[in-house]
């Protein structure tokens, strides 16, 4: 409890002020006495310090900010596109002198863990507004919290004749390339990380810059895709891993054949396209569990070999067919694929019932030759231990589907692996269960109860493994703590969101962990009992963030979590790090800027 025994409120308060409508419940919340709630409150003062800063930061001119994001952004750009900003905020003027109000924004946010891109459309004159044509489409989006995953392209990447190069000369009629340039800056205060094996305040910075470039309906069918990254951190307290630090990569390089109609076209008109791809990918499938990106992360999940996407995203059915490597990250040596494993899988959307029910069946295949074997996923050299033979399969089926009229929405998934884990028997399951209610108001409040169980290993002596291997998922939406991940664990959770304003998102929930099987490790600070006395309780947690745009440019996620330990997590660490906290603190907030 060292951060926040301060009253220093008032940035919060002017921030509420500036973004929640003026009804009568928000003036009772600004009138209300925050006094004595505010010097309960833990690690307060250096939030708001850090907020404040950043609002003074940014109250510089559209020019200034634009100029700012492609320097950081690590983009040399033509300085017309300056001079073009500056002439969108000065008044125009009708040939009859009237004055034409500055082109009106509106701002929509699209979340992926933790990044925010917003959007600004111009307002045609009332005489020339004309009904957009509705794409006819079999996919419903899911509400699943935490759930959405990466749209390929990025959402960061725009086709290049929509964005202010279309204002140089000769960039106007270019549709056939996609380009996007983005940087995330995280601030994060965390105090008793229980990743770590020492109780003590880490105040990182992580930076992470990514520049994109495609070519698409140019030279059809061939197409080829590009997505640079680079990523660092600084005022780390701990060494630093592959989980932060992955310089000057290639994230993904691939050259793609593409034919528009050649699985033909379904009821509503929509083409089913076939692409063939080859190279390097990062990608995210189904809910993300076992395939991602890994947004939150400062660092990204990849693969090379092959990949085929059959359909699309507005089509009665889409299915991807892949043969990988999995990509092996080093901090500061080129990546290179991990020839000793080998990694299949098929995934398939089905939409034809999608009004009702959306249904995404899946196989996978991990296959390691333990011979092979140099490195481990942390990019350590491999031991021993490391060297085994290993066939995972896992099949699953996922579930959802928003009930007509109702507000209510469903997702149900459950995933079986089967297979032998060197020498040993694997036998491991996984279920979630999520419901969800959106009530019908303005702000679009909606709740949600979770249930999540992924088995653990009941006895280590014995020749069968029950623990779930978690393949290379994306685990925020469990722990905002990131302590708990897709193995060993057993969640419920029960959460709230709402929108007071069209570009503020606020989201909230409470979390009780425990292991699924006492005698196995807690995972992520690698934590076990193997006698099963310490018992099954890992801890609570309790999380609040807000999502917002800045400017056309720059938005911001602003975070809280606060984890208090259990009885697992208490006896097992203080054999660790005898007279450990029992509580952990994280504070986190984001600043991320794209150039388009």
């Amino acid at each position: 409890m060292r951060f926040f025994n301060n009253k220093r409120y008032i940035v919060v308060y002017i921030l509420i002020r500036n973004y929640l409508p003026k009804d009568k419940f928000v003036n009772k919340i600004l009138n209300f006495p925050l006094d004595g709630i505010v010097n309960k409150l833990a690690y307060f003062k250096k939030v708001v310090s850090l907020i404040g800063l950043v609002f003074l930061k940014i109250k510089r001119s559209e020019s200034t900010v634009k100029a700012g994001i492609l320097a950081s952004s690590l983009l040399v750009a033509s300085p017309y596109s300056a001079a073009q900003e500056n002439t969108q905020l000065k008044p125009q003027m009708k040939e009859s002198g009237q004055e034409i109000p500055t082109i009106e924004q509106s701002q929509v946010i699209a979340q992926a863990d933790t990044s925010l891109q917003v959007k600004k459309t111009t307002k045609p004159e009332a005489s020339e507004v004309k009904a957009p044509a509705k794409t006819p489409s079999y996919y419903v989006q899911f509400r699943s919290s935490g759930l959405a995953i990466q749209t390929e392209p990025p959402r960061y990447v725009k086709q290049a004749n929509q964005t202010w190069l279309k204002d140089i000369d000769g960039w106007e009629n270019v549709n056939w390339l996609d380009v996007g340039v983005v940087s995330r800056l995280r601030y994060e205060y965390n105090e008793n990380d229980f990743r770590k094996t020492t109780d003590k305040v880490d105040e990182p910075f992580s930076l992470r810059t990514r520049l994109f470039a495609a070519v698409k309906n140019k030279f059809d069918p061939l197409r080829a895709t590009f997505e640079f990254q680079d990523s660092r951190r600084y005022n780390y307290q701990y060494p630093s891993t592959n989980l932060d630090v992955n310089k000057r990569e290639f994230i993904q390089g691939y050259g793609e054949l593409y034919f528009k109609d050649a699985l033909g076209v379904d009821a509503l008109g929509n083409d089913r396209p076939l692409s063939l791809r080859a190279g390097r990918m990062a990608f995210e499938l189904t809910d993300k569990r076992l395939i991602a990106r890994n947004e939150y992360r400062n660092t990204t999940n990849n693969f090379q070999g092959y990949r085929a996407v059959l359909g699309q995203l507005n089509s009665d059915w889409q299915g991807t067919l892949f043969a990988f490597n999995p990509i092996i990250r080093f901090m500061e040596q080129a990546d290179i694929a991990n020839e000793a494993q080998r990694f299949y899988g098929a995934a398939f959307d089905i939409r034809k019932w999608s009004n009702v029910v959306t249904l995404q069946p899946y196989y996978y295949l991990l296959q390691q030759n333990g011979s092979k074997l140099k490195y481990t996923s942390t990019g350590a050299p491999a031991t021993a231990a490391d060297k085994k033979d290993r066939n995972i399969n896992t099949g699953g089926l996922r579930a959802y589907g928003i009930v007509s009229n109702t507000g209510i929405d469903w997702d149900l998934s459950y995933i079986k692996q089967w297979g032998d884990d060197g020498g040993q028997v694997h036998d491991a399951y996984d279920y979630d269960v999520e419901a969800g209610y959106t009530f019908a108001h303005a702000w679009k409040p909606r709740v949600m109860a979770y249930r999540g169980y992924a088995s653990g290993d009941k006895n280590p002596n014995d020749s069968t493994s029950q623990r779930f291997e978690r393949l290379f998922g994306f685990f925020r939406p469990l722990s905002h703590s990131n302590l708990i991940v897709m193995e060993n664990f057993q969640a419920n959770k029960l959460r709230g969101e709402f929108n007071p304003t069209v570009s503020l998102k606020v989201d909230f929930g409470y979390s009780w962990y425990k292991l699924a099987s006492a005698t196995d490790r807690w995972t992520v600070p690698n934590l076990r009992d193997t006698t099963g006395k310490s018992g099954k309780d890992i801890g609570q947690e309790i999380d609040v963030r807000a999502q917002f745009p800045v400017t056309k440019y720059l938005s911001m996620v602003i975070g809280y979590s606060y984890f208090m330990a259990g009885d697992f997590a208490k006896a097992t660490s203080q054999k660790v790090t005898p007279g450990r906290g029992e509580d952990s603190h994280l504070v986190w907030i984001d600043a991320t800027v794209v150039a388009f």
